[in-house]
């Protein structure tokens, strides 16, 4: 049997709140402030992503108003003086945006959130459609596994593939995502591949792997 391999399919949020590129800003801020969320998709009638648009979008707005007095001596960013003036989300989205297919894992999912530093995902499709929306929250949901199920899975995944022969000889324990193994096995070197194993199964925070090879 194969360990367990979660991805962001397994985790995203499937109800989004999105926007059409005609939403106009005021309604756009109305959605976000209603939903409490930073950030919405811009999707066609077809549900196509074609760009999302965050408060970071809607901010150059803002500064313009506080500007508005020395704006010719201060206005030194283009791009931003565009989307002050804009209106509507095909106007102040970003695009293209960066989107992830459900089937991608929870690491690819994180690192790309780090590499494009944003706070969430829309996840689509092959074909570029809306599936959900991930965030780091999202993301974080794994290390909500009940302790029972990660034991049972380092049982599974690394004690009974590795020690199959005195596997009873191993005690595995997780206590608030912190598993300790503990007990002597046949073949010591393979002790650190055993650490390893535990803490590759997700959820797991942290492995004290007291094993020792038998005398």
């Amino acid at each position: 049997m194969t360990s367990t391999r979660y991805t962001v399919n397994d985790v995203m949020t499937e109800t989004v709140v999105t926007v059409t590129p005609d939403t106009e800003f005021k309604e756009i801020t109305d959605a976000m402030e209603r939903w409490k969320v930073t950030a919405v998709p811009v999707v066609e009638d077809e549900g196509t992503v074609v760009g999302v648009v965050s408060e970071a979008d809607l901010l150059p707005k803002e500064e313009f108003h506080d500007r508005r007095l020395g704006m010719i001596n201060h206005m030194r960013r283009l791009g931003d003086t565009a989307k002050a003036g804009s209106v509507r989300a095909e106007e102040l989205m970003t695009r293209p945006a960066v989107t992830i297919e459900p089937g991608a894992s929870l690491p690819q999912a994180a690192r790309l959130m780090a590499e494009r530093r944003i706070k969430r995902l829309p996840v689509v499709d092959a074909d570029g459609r809306l599936r959900g929306i991930v965030s780091r929250a999202d993301l974080l949901k794994i290390f909500l596994r009940p302790d029972d199920d990660l034991a049972a899975e380092i049982r599974r995944e690394a004690v009974d593939r590795l020690f199959p022969d005195s596997h009873r000889d191993v005690r595995v324990g997780v206590t608030r995502g912190m598993a300790t193994l503990t007990g002597r096995v046949p073949d010591a070197g393979l002790i650190p591949v055993a650490a390893r194993l535990a803490q590759s199964v997700e959820g797991v925070v942290g492995v004290d792997c007291r094993l020792e090879g038998q005398p």
